[in-house]
Order: C-alpha cells, then structure tokens, then sequence
C-alpha cells in the first residue's frame, strides 16, 4: 500500500519544521524540550477552545445545570471487573445527566444499547483495547460485531509497536480498516495514539496517519498504560490534525479544572475518571 502520508507527510524535515513551528508559535522558541503544558497563553493561542464532549467514568452527585457540559461527556466505565450491576448505573447516570454517550467494553454493548433506547445516549465501545496488538483483521471483525450489537461509535487502539518500527503503511491500513467498518455503518471512529508511549515526533505521524485514514477523532491514552493526557500533547495533536479531525484527551483527567485545561489546549473530547465529579465542579461527596 502507498500512502499519501507515507510518500509525502512523514520525513525529518517536515516532522522539524512541525515541532519548530508548533513550538515556536506564540511565545518565541523556548527549545522543543519545554513541555508547552509550562505555556497556557501559547497554548490558548495555539488552539481555541471549543469542546466537543468529555469522556469520564463512574460517580455520584446532584445535577448541575451546566447541561452544555454534559453532553460534551462520553461516560466512561472499561475497568475489568465491571459488573453488570455497574453497567447499568453507568447508564442510569448517563441518562440522568444527559450524558453524550457511555463508553464501554464490548461484551457491555448488547446491554447498554437495550438501557438507552430511546433516548439520545449514543453507546460508545473500544477495539484492540487496550494494546492495539491484534490482527487487523480481528480489529475489523470487532468493529462490525460492535456497530451490529448497537455501537454507535468506536475507539480503536493504534498497533504501536509497528508505528515506532516505522511501517507506516501496516499502521494506515490498520486505522483505515477500523473506518471503513464503522462509516459502512454510520458509526464514528477514533483512534487511541497511547501518547505516553510515543515521541513528539511520532505522535506527529501518527496523527497524519489517522487523519489520512479518514478517522473522526485521535485521541491520546487508553489510560491503562503508563501516562494519560497532557495540555501538551492535546495542543500538539490538535495543531497537527487541525479542525478536520478531533481530539480526544483521556487518562489522569479527575476533576472540572483538569477538564477545562484540556479544552482550552484544543481538546474536543476528554477522558476522566469521574464524570459527574466533573459535573459538580470537583465535588463528590453529595448524592442525587
């Protein structure tokens, strides 16, 4: 397969005079080993705000009236040991908050698209999660198993470990499969780029990879690998896709300040760990 990334997008001296340029774009060049996260104006000007949705996971409180936020929320439960019992609250918040959509595990979609029908709750599922290791082709099958059992929209891990060797056609046909699927079908695709793994330099590639691919949103962590979400790799991410894709900031987002900071470095969508703790403004301890 020959990309247009591949043959065009992906050399040093476009990678260099992307970061030198992102870097270098508001404040004067402070050297690409200053984390931009240490730079909030330059990235308010890097990138405008925006968001889209947040994803979070499971939590208690009262209903705020910021229903705007709300619907920017993907809410998030894709720990292990989830029970059904805890799936099913997941979607009784999710439709008391008016929430955007709830983030599960595959085997959870049957039952969470049953609890939300009708009503505006979208079910979201991830695929190759959390390693993005598997076969294409399994990651395909996946993907249209998920989308017939209800999903409505997926996010699927990149196979990172063919990225950092540098077979950029095996990662685009592995991103590009998983889109196909879920466009045949109506569902929106976003790709997990796993940031904390990667250099500046690759998240950059990667980002053109997915963008090529035709993905709907990359996003950044799974949140089960050693980092999650930055301020800088959400401004980075954001600066290289542009507004034709959307960012998903996810891992290590616990409360409305962390939220807000990643919106205003360019994400559209963020992953947390308590959704309605973001709801309540970093509050946890009331009940509904």
């Amino acid at each position: 397969m020959n990309t247009p990334t591949t043959d065009k997008r992906i050399s040093q001296e476009f990678l260099e005079k992307t970061l030198h340029d992102f870097y270098c774009k508001d404040e004067g060049c402070k050297g690409w080993e200053t984390n931009v996260v240490t730079q909030p104006k330059a990235v308010n000007h890097i990138v405008g705000a925006g968001a889209e949705r947040i994803a979070a996971g499971l939590g208690i409180g009262e209903v705020l009236p910021d229903k705007g936020l709300a619907k920017k929320i993907d809410h998030t439960l894709l720990k292990p040991e989830a029970t059904t019992s805890e799936i099913k609250s997941l979607c009784e918040e999710a439709k008391k908050f008016d929430f955007a959509s709830v983030c599960v595990n595959p085997c959870h979609v049957p039952l969470c698209s049953s609890l939300l029908k009708n009503t505006d709750v979208k079910v979201c599922t991830v695929i190759g999660f959390p390693l993005g290791a598997n076969t294409t082709e399994t990651k395909r099958f996946e993907t249209e198993q998920a989308i017939s059992n209800g999903a409505q929209e997926v996010d699927m891990v990149i196979n990172i470990g063919q990225l950092k060797t540098g077979n950029y056609e095996y990662v685009f046909n592995d991103v590009n499969q998983v889109v196909l699927a879920a466009k045949k079908n109506g569902a929106v695709c976003k790709v997990i780029l796993e940031t904390a793994l990667l250099t500046d330099e690759e998240k950059i590639k990667a980002c053109l990879i997915c963008k090529e691919a035709g993905a709907d949103f990359v996003k950044t962590s799974t949140g089960f690998s050693k980092g999650g979400a930055t301020a800088g790799d959400v401004a980075l991410m954001k600066y290289v896709v542009g507004s034709a894709v959307g960012v998903k900031a996810s891992g290590g987002i616990r409360s409305r300040e962390d939220a807000d900071a990643m919106i205003a470095s360019g994400a559209d969508r963020i992953g947390a760990s308590a959704s309605v703790k973001i709801m309540l403004g970093g509050k946890s301890d009331s009940k509904y």
